[in-house]
This record gives structure tokens, C-alpha cells and sequence, in this order.
């Protein structure tokens, strides 16, 4: 319904123009918003702020439209939409309004339409403002997707309140007759904007509002609500372990409220100098805790966005030949069908009696690849009791069919996670729930990447002998996390705890727990110490207790945990460090000798013991990684020198070894180009040679070049760099006891940098100590390095960590964290 219906006897609508000097400035309106919104020494709560600034806005709009004339019977009406529509102001959002008339004429339109908006402007008071009869409106919500969701919550203000009902009642008249036909646009225009704007639960820096999981997000649903499609707020039944879908709305309102006032300004994006300010505004905690609760919330809200979708989808008329068919039910497994896209029960299923139910269902869901029915999840959160233990046998198989599903895996668990039904199968969980990375090389949450490591897992379950271990390992490697103390200690502990719930051997259980309490050990060792040392091989054979069996599972653990952290942590040369490592274990687990140190090439040797400085440079095991080999007299500062010449020609440094022979050093270096081909090796040769001579400072032409690189990003001219995780983690030095009296290993993790190996190299080196060999890694934006040094003799250990500390975080990309001991 668009047009008007008057009643003859009141008369055509009449607006009276207001007495000149009768109207006040919107300053006061201002002012007093800015007072509420900084609130002095008692601010007010986000919830308290949010509804001062409604009913300010509100009095102040209502005495204005008396102030101008605007009446019920003046053919005018102000309608508000966005968050003043909503009841969810904000304190800088903007003022969605828009002023309908009665078919005015138009001179009377434009004087009380600048009578409204004017006093706004005046007062720098942000509005998003719109002049149109009710058919335009209606037409324009028809044709705008955004527009026509925003009027679905558009609320009366002052005036022709009948003006507004008709507006309101005739934009929800066309998007219940049209969503049949609009739907896929509307489908459409979510995951557009889901695309753009990513998730909130694994964002560094989330958009509140328009993120998956966010503001928007619940507006789709309140939209779905009123097309009759779906519910608004479901049942408490289907609720997160911690929040309800009402529960997590509130909650991602009041840190966008808290965001709006710490920033002083309209922002959508959490900026992570902001996150602790707003986690102590709102009592949550640091930046930590408030990345964990809007985890949950997010998660919340997008699976009960996706379970809306689908329902609505459902709920939709059938058209063409799909409306003469009738849905199948299919049969997936004992109680479990599939119906209309989704795996429900079958109408003889009684999950009251059936504790194994819960696993079948996930089993089939993971393995079609369909999702869960929200209803029947509904149920089975109701009605199903807890599995005894230990777990039935087929309820262990069927948990294993589901993990060794792959990706579609991950839909289950999240699901099952968000409706409370992965909580009772696996109580230790809930310390890992939405725990945010403290690690920068992370993207997910510490209980998602745990769900990812077996999607990934699952790949390699026809690598090893126990592909039951490998995915169940995957599942717990990191549930130690969250306790406080060492998480792989305490992992091995739950994993003992959770492999008698589900009824493994004992033996097995063994096992399990092994992998979990080792899940490190292979690329820690790969990355940190020298593969060449038989001691190193044989101090890992010792610690796994010569099992072939815990040494494959942690083989193809550490690939999966690597490929489920994050972009560029798992390599070509991870995989083959990681490799090599395993291949010399399992030599000496099957009782042959250890290999000795591998042999350097003659043709290498013959060039050791000269004078002469030889550079080579080979093409490695893909067209886009290489070899240099350099060759110098062994003198200390060489291997920064070398590094540092590396660095000037925009050679980025995978790894590196030390060997000597001779009286000269033969250093190697893993490296790629940041662009284009790598420089002649006669090129590197030369500088080489000028760095060791003194005619080239390659520390300091590093540190210019990064000083031109900074100001031409200051200038515009470059792209300065941005963080790429949330919030940023600060570099960490950890020291290891050597494997001969006076030799130390440390171990740096942070950001990396243009050149950071030649710094790094030139702080050991000023110090008088000698690097005997070398581990350097690059993962992603993160590197771990690891040094074994050579203290000069007679010096004291302890003088010589605390000066090295001093030296190396000065030269490290980020303030230093507190310096840890090995054990």
C-alpha cells in the first residue's frame, strides 16, 4: 500500500511556516552530545550512552519539527533510519533521515527541508538526509538493496504519523511479496560484502560493522525476520557455550560504541592501539580478552547467519520444474537422512535414547559435505545424553570419520562448537574457545587452527601407519594452551585424559600423548640445531624412545601444524630441513650407524685454504630459490659482511650454514629474489671483497637504505609497511646450553627486516664471540634464527647474555619481550 487515503473532512494538509526569530541553532544539540559522550569523571556505560544519545537526538528532532511546523496534520513527516532508526546510536554515527511529504508543493518542500537540515550542517553534525513522497521511497527501496534494508527498521519521529506508517508498513509489504525473487540478490550482496570486509573471529584489525559476524550481519537476520523466513533471536537451546545471538549483538554494539568514543570518531575498524582501552572501558580485559570475546560473538552471530540463510532459502517458494518435485529424504546413517540440502533425523530417530547419535550425525554431515540442520542440532542439544565412558566403539569410529573428512570438517566442528555439542564431547575445550594467537604467525584462533590442522591432517593419513593418531593428535596438539605454564606438558596430560574418554589402548593412548608432548620437536630441532651433529640426532631418537611410530605421526603433525597456522610458515626448505631430520632418525632407529657430517664437495674444498675470495651462485630446487656459495679466509665480521651483501641486493635469506676448512670459511646461504633474477655472482664476489677490505660498510649502507626506504613512504612515494596480525607480537631471545663448555645457542623469534641476518651477525661478531654455525628460517613475515656461538675464552657467561641481549634488541624490529631460559 502507496498511496494516502484522506479523510475529505480533514481537509488537505497544511503546513504553517514558523515566526521569523522563533528558531533556535542545533548547538546546544552538539554540545550536549559531546558532553554525554565524554562524560567526565563518571562516563556513562556503552548501553547508558547509546540510549542518552536516542533520547537526545529524539526531543531535540521532535522540538525542532514543532519549532518549523512539521505537525500531524502538516503533511510532513521525519522518519529515521540506521542507527536512530534502530534505537542503537552511536556517539558519531551518522543521522540517517529522511523527510517524506504529503505531495507538497515543491517551494514548500525546499523551505522546510532547509529548516531541518540547515541548524544540523551549522552545527557539524553529520546527516545522511533524503526528501521524498512515500511512492519514492518505496520505489527507491525496491530498486536499492541497501536502501531497502535500511527502511525495513525505519522509525517515526515527529509529524504525520500516518505518513510513516504508510512508508514503513509499505517497504516491509514489498520485501515479504518480493524476497522470492530478490533473495539471491540479497545472498549475493552478504557475501560481497564478506569478501570485502573478512571475518571478525580472524580479522587483525575487524570491521564491527560490516565484517562476517558483525552489526550487519544481525540487521540480515531482523531482515529475514520480517520477510517470515526466519527468527530473530532463536531459542536459548541453540546458543554459543558462552552467548545467545541477542547476547553477542549486545556485545559487538558496545565495543563499536566504546571504539566510536576512544577514537573520537565514526570508525568501524578496531585498531589494535585502541583494543586495551576499550577492553578496560567495558571491563573485559587487555587487547587479549576483548579479541577472544569478539571471537565468540562473531562466531555466534555468523553461524546463526548461515543457519538463517539456509532456512529462508528452505522457506522459499519452489519455482519451475523443482516446484513439481517433491524433497527426498535420503538415508545417511542409522537415524540421520538428508533432506532439502541439510542432514536432519529421521522421523524414527529417538536421541534421548541414542548417546551415540550426536557423532553420526557430524559423521554424515562431514562427509557429504551438507550442513547440519539448525533444528535438529536443536534437538540433540535438548534430548541427547552424554556418551559414557569410555566411549562406545562406533562412536570413536564415527568422531574418526568426521575428522578424517578434510575441510568439510571444519563446518561440523564449528556448528557442534556454537551450539554446545563439541563442549560436552570434549570439556577441555572451552579453555581454547576463541583464544586469540599470541604468536604473529598465527591467523586463527588457538581452538580453529586446531580444527584446520586436521582438515589438513587428513591429507596425509596415508603417510603413516596410524592414520586414527594422526587426526586425533591434529585435534589436541595445542589444547594445553590457554592453562598458563608449558602447553605441550600440559597437552600430553588432557591428551592421556581425553584418549581414555574415548576408549583407546593403552598403549595407543601412549602414543598420543607422545605426539602431543613432542609436537615441536621435529621443526625445533630442524630450524635450531645441526643436522650434522650426531648428538643431535641422537638426542631426538632418545627422546622419542626409538619409535618408528611417533616419529612418522610428529613427520606428518609438523607439516600439517605448519600448512594450518598461516601463509608462507611451511616451505620447500622447512619440508626438507624437517626431512632430513626424520631420514637420519630413522637410520639410527633401525640400528645403523649415524651418518657422519656430509662431505664437502672437493671441488669446493680445492678452492679452500687460498687467499682468493670464490663466490658461486646455483640455481636451487625450484626457479625461484638459489644457492651461494661463499668462500673467504675465516675471519671474524665475515659472515655479517657476506649476509650484508646478500641484503644490498634485495636477496632475501631462507637459511645459512657455517663450515670451515682449511682457514677458510664456506658459507651457504638458501636465498630468493625479492624481484626479478638474482645478481651475477661476480657482482657479489666484488662486494665481498670491498666489504672485507673496508671500502664498502655493508651495515651501514643497510641502514641508509632503509632510511630512504622510510621517507620515501613518508613522502607517499612507497607503500609503508602494515602489521599483519593483531596485536602485534614483541621479539623473543631464547638461550640453550651449548653442546661443549662455553658454547651457547640462541634463539631469535621476531618480525623480519631488510638485512636483519647481517645485523644480527654484526652484534655477535663486535662482541667478540664466534658463530660456529647457523640456522636461519623465514616464516611468512617471522623469522626464528638460531646461532651457536663460541664465547671467548675466560669470559664470564652471564655478562656476556645480559650484553648480547642489550645489543640485539637494539637492532631487532620491535621493543624486546622478557628473555626466556631453557630448561
Amino acid at each position: 500500500m502507496t498511496e494516502r487515503k484522506r479523510d475529505p473532512a480533514a481537509g488537505a494538509p497544511r503546513w504553517v511556516r514558523p515566526a521569523a526569530g522563533s528558531l533556535r541553532p542545533a548547538t546546544d544539540l552538539a554540545a550536549a552530545a559531546g558532553q554525554l559522550t565524554s562524560g567526565g569523571s563518571r562516563p556513562l556505560d556503552a548501553a547508558a550512552l547509546r540510549d542518552a544519545l536516542l533520547d537526545l537526538y529524539d526531543f531535540w528532532l521532535t522540538t525542532k519539527a514543532t519549532e518549523i511546523g512539521i505537525t500531524t496534520s502538516s503533511g510532513f513527516a521525519i522518519v529515521a533510519t540506521g542507527g536512530l532508526g534502530r534505537g542503537e546510536l552511536l556517539p558519531y554515527s551518522d543521522l540517517d533521515l529522511m523527510l517524506l511529504h504529503d505531495n507538497m508543493p515543491p517551494e514548500v518542500v525546499g523551505e522546510v527541508a532547509e529548516l531541518l537540515w540547515y541548524p544540523l550542517w551549522d552545527a557539524n553534525i553529520r546527516i545522511d538526509h533524503s526528501v521524498r513522497t512515500v511512492p519514492e521511497a518505496v520505489r527507491v527501496a525496491g530498486e536499492d538493496m541497501s536502501a531497502g534494508l535500511a527502511m525495513l527498521e525505519a522509525r517515526h519521529i515527529a509529524g504525520d504519523g500516518d505518513l510513516s506508517a504508510l512508508l514503513i508498513g509499505g517497504a516491509r509489504s514489498q520485501w515479504r511479496t518480493g524476497i522470492a525473487s530478490r533473495f539471491d540478490e540479497l545472498v549475493e550482496h552478504t557475501t560481497a560484502r564478506w569478501r570485502r570486509c573478512g571475518e571478525i573471529a580472524h580479522r587483525a584489525e575487524p570491521d564491527l560493522k560490516c565484517g562476517r559476524g558483525g552489526l550487519r550481519d544481525v540487521q540480515l537476520l531482523n531482515a529475514l525476520a520480517i520477510a517470515q523466513l526466519a527468527d530473530v533471536y532463536p531459542s536459548r537451546s541453540l546458543a554459543s557455550p558462552t552467548e545467545t545471538l541477542g547476547e553477542a549483538h549486545l556485545s559487538l554494539l558496545n565495543v563499536r560504541t566504546e571504539l566510536h568514543r576512544v577514537a573520537g570518531r565514526g570508525r568501524e575498524l578496531l585498531l589494535a592501539q585502541h583494543a586495551d582501552e576499550i577492553g578496560a572501558a567495558l571491563r573485559i580485559g587487555d587487547r587479549f580478552d576483548l579479541a577472544r570475546m569478539l571471537s565468540d560473538s562473531a562466531r555466534t552471530v555468523s553461524y546463526y547467519v548461515d543457519a538463517g540463510i539456509r532456512t529462508a532459502a528452505n522457506a522459499l517458494p519452489r519455482r519451475g520444474l523443482s516446484a513439481l518435485r517433491r524433497p527426498v529424504r535420503r538415508p545417511l546413517d542409522e537415524g540421520v537422512i538428508e533432506f532439502n540440502g541439510e542432514v536432519i533425523l529421521a522421523r524414527d530417530a529417538r536421541p534421548e535414547r541414542d548417546p551415540g547419535l550426536i557423532l553420526r550425525v557430524a559423521a554424515a554431515s562431514a562427509t557429504t559435505g551438507l550442513p547440519m540442520a539448525a533444528s535438529t542440532l536443536g534437538r540433540l542439544v535438548e534430548t541427547a545424553p552424554e556418551l559414557r565412558t569410555p566411549w562406545p566403539r562406533q562412536a570413536l569410529k564415527d568422531l574418526l570419520v568426521m575428522l578424517g573428512a578434510g575441510p568439510s570438517a571444519v563446518g561440523t566442528i564449528e556448528a557442534l562448537d556454537r551450539t554446545g555439542l563439541w563442549g560436552r564431547l570434549f570439556p577441555e575445550w572451552g579453555a581454547v574457545r576463541d583464544l586469540p594467537p599470541r604468536d604473529v604467525v598465527h591467523i586463527w584462533t588457538v581452538d580453529r587452527h586446531l580444527v584446520e590442522t586436521v582438515s589438513r591432517a587428513s591429507a596425509f593419513t596415508t603417510r603413516v601407519s596410524r592414520p586414527d593418531l594422526l587426526v586425533l593428535g591434529a585435534l589436541v596438539h595445542d589444547i594445553g594452551k590457554g592453562r598458563g605454564g608449558d602447553h605441550s606438558i600440559i597437552g600430553a596430560e588432557l591428551a592421556t585424559q581425553i584418549g581414555g574418554r574415548l576408549g583407546l589402548w593403552p598403549s595407543d593412548i601412549e602414543v598420543l600423548s607422545k605426539v602431543v608432548r613432542y609436537h615441536l620437536l621435529l621443526p625445533h630441532t630442524a630450524t635450531r640445531r645441526d643436522l650434522q651433529d650426531p648428538k643431535t640426532i641422537a638426542d631426538v631418537v632418545e627422546t622419542l624412545g626409538g619409535d618408528l611410530v611417533v616419529l612418522e605421526l610428529l613427520h606428518a603433525l609438523a607439516e600439517a601444524d605448519s600448512l594450518a597456522t598461516g601463509p608462507g610458515v611451511w616451505g620447500d626448505w622447512k619440508a626438507s630441513l624437517i626431512g632430513d631430520l626424520v631420514r637420519r632418525c630413522r637410520l639410527a632407529m633401525a640400528g645403523e650407524p649415524l651418518p657422519k657430517p656430509d662431505p664437502i664437495d672437493p671441488r669446493i674444498i680445492s678452492l679452500a685454504g687460498s687467499d682468493t675470495v670464490h663466490v658461486e651462485l646455483t640455481l636451487g630446487d625450484n626457479s625461484h630459490i638459489y644457492n651461494v656459495t661463499m668462500i673467504a679466509p675465516d675471519v671474524r665480521g665475515l659472515l655479517s659482511k657476506a649476509a650484508g651483501v646478500l641484503a644490498l641486493n634485495a636477496l632475501r635469506v631462507h637459511s645459512a650454514s657455517v663450515n670451515g676448512h682449511r682457514g677458510s670459511a664456506i658459507n651457504t646461504f638458501v636465498v630468493s629474489p625479492h624481484f626479478g633474477a638474482p645478481p651475477a655472482a661476480e657482482l657479489l664476489r666484488q662486494q665481498l671483497i670491498l666489504a672485507m677490505d673496508g671500502e664498502l660498510d655493508v651495515v651501514s649502507a643497510l641502514e641508509q637504505k632503509e632510511a630512504d626506504l622510510a621517507g620515501k613512504a613518508r613522502a607517499g612515494e612507497v607503500h609503508a609497511a602494515v602489521p599483519v596480525n593483531y596485536p602485534p607480537a614483541p621479539p623473543k631471545i631464547i638461550w640453550y646450553d651449548g653442546e661443549a663448555e662455553g658454547h651457547l645457542v640462541a634463539e631469535i623469534r621476531t618480525t623480519d627486516r631488510t638485512g636483519l641476518l647481517a645485523f644480527l651477525t654484526a652484534v655477535f661478531e663486535r662482541a667478540g664471540v664466534d658463530i660456529a654455525w647457523a640456522k636461519v628460517t623465514t616464516l611468512g613475515s617471522s623469522v626464528v634464527d638460531a646461532f651457536s656461538i663460541v664465547l671467548p675464552a675466560g669470559a664470564n657467561e652471564k655478562t656476556v647474555r645480559q650484553s648480547l641481549e642489550r645489543e640485539l634488541f637494539t637492532v631487532l624490529p620491535a621493543p624486546p619481550a622478557k628473555v626466556e631460559e631453557a630448561s
